[in-house]
């Protein structure tokens, strides 16, 4: 029996030792979250696909250097009337009685197999290729792009959980500290030393509280909604994740932050690559300006037999090579138009350009002043509940003695609560402008 004992409690104690290692293993860490959100991102799987469509553009457009090869078979039936219209009289070997014979069949069978292979094409195909190997470029900067967005909005969500978090405890600690002071207030209304209205203002304190609390925890389950589903989770999973809420001081100067934001920003790549698909596109319809060089082979079969077959004496194959030039100069400006509007669009992109690297500039200012507005805020804030602990402290004791009012004691209170309540939005802002800071520079 005791060695049955014995058993039971090793099998509890490696259970329960696993089950501690799954719950310990369920608390994330910020690059956890990133990690998981960067697998299982939608819009990340949707720039991949677009990086494979164009590649396979890419592919395709260097298809067109090689001859194409094309094939036909076609029947074609003439009406009794005109084959035999074109009847003549031939005389027979050797009797020589006259025939009538007619160079027309009724029925015709041609099959035709065609190679046509490019020579010169005013540089059309070279320059195709090459505005499909930026599209590529683009598609994989685009992925770039989203994945740094991506990882921003993680970070976003996670100090938002974090600082929810914070948030429902100050609600909660301030309900705590009504409590007791409730009880208090109970105690001496019931001694008659204070009035009623006294013990009613710190009820209804006390309801407000809840009703702040309530809203608290409710920003709580919003916060880690949000974060399961960019981690493409369930929305009512559970949420444990490592408390890094914390003040970190940056000595990047602002100079820096925009020198790394002109190197690293991926909208500023996939437009100066726009703006070499514009110059490409330019030269690509300067390329009509040339004539067209091409080379066609043709190999033909004509019979008038559904298999092709022919009799003896007759010779149905037919093979031409063909070296065709074409030119087409006069189209009333048409090609001078197109380069026109190609020429528009390329100051267009340009102009573009100019504009991404003035809007990212003023992104990455906002975001660094941001960053230093909620460093000082911290020192501030954190030099403010201090005091406002000692403030409802103090209070507190007073109106135990009954040298302070419950007023007073609310009202410190109420202080407490706002102090605490700055703090952790400046630790919090602090964090996420970090975050935008990094995603404003690209890296």
């Amino acid at each position: 029996m005791t060695r049955k004992i014995s058993i039971f409690v090793g099998i509890l104690f490696f259970l329960l030792l696993g089950f501690s290692k799954i719950s310990a293993s369920e608390v994330l860490t910020l690059e956890e979250s990133i990690k998981i959100s960067l697998e299982k991102s939608l819009s990340i799987y949707s720039a991949e696909e677009e990086i494979k469509a164009k590649e396979f553009e890419e592919l395709s457009s260097r298809a067109d250097f090689l001859p194409k090869l094309s094939t036909s078979y076609t029947y074609t039936r003439l009406d009794n009337d005109t084959v035999n219209d074109a009847k003549y009289t031939s005389y027979q070997y050797p009797s020589f009685s006259p025939r009538e014979v007619s160079p027309l069949d009724t029925n015709t069978y041609q099959f035709n197999i065609t190679a046509t292979q490019p020579l010169f094409t005013g540089w059309r195909l070279t320059i195709s290729r090459e505005i499909a190997s930026l599209g590529v470029d683009t598609a994989k900067i685009q992925k770039e792009t989203t994945i740094q967005d991506l990882v921003l909005n993680v970070k976003e969500a996670y100090f938002g959980i974090l600082k929810a978090e914070k948030l429902e405890n100050v609600a909660k600690q301030a309900v705590e500290q009504l409590k007791a002071n409730l009880g208090v207030s109970q105690a001496f209304y019931d001694e008659g030393i204070i009035a009623k209205n006294a013990l009613l203002q710190t009820e209804v304190q006390m309801a407000q509280a809840r009703q702040n609390l309530i809203k608290a925890t409710n920003a709580v389950e919003i916060a880690k909604s949000l974060f399961n589903k960019l981690l493409r989770r369930g929305l009512n999973k559970e949420v444990k994740i490592k408390d890094i809420l914390d003040y970190h001081p940056i000595r990047l100067l602002l100079d820096q932050c925009m020198e790394k934001a002109e190197q690293n920003r991926p909208e500023i790549k996939e437009v100066s690559l726009n703006v070499m698909s514009a110059e490409k596109a330019v030269d690509l319809n300067k390329s009509s300006y040339y004539p067209s060089v091409t080379l066609i082979g043709n190999y033909q079969r004509e019979t008038n037999d559904i298999l092709l077959g022919s009799g003896p004496g007759e010779d149905p194959d037919i093979w031409t090579i063909t070296l065709k030039g074409e030119w087409t100069f006069w189209e009333w400006r048409k090609k001078g138009h197109d380069v026109a509007a190609a020429r528009a669009k390329l100051a267009k992109a340009n102009y573009l350009l100019k504009e991404i690297k003035d809007n990212i500039q003023l992104e990455v200012k906002g975001a660094y002043l941001s960053l230093r507005e909620a460093e000082k805020n911290i020192q501030v804030a954190k030099k403010a509940v201090v005091q406002a602990e000692e403030n409802f402290r103090m209070n507190e004791e007073r109106y135990k003695q009954q040298v302070a009012t419950p007023t007073d004691v609310l009202d410190a209170l109420t202080l407490l609560t706002q102090a605490r309540t700055n703090y952790f939005n400046a630790l919090s802002e602090h964090n996420i402008s970090w975050a935008r800071l990094e995603r404003a520079m690209g890296i």
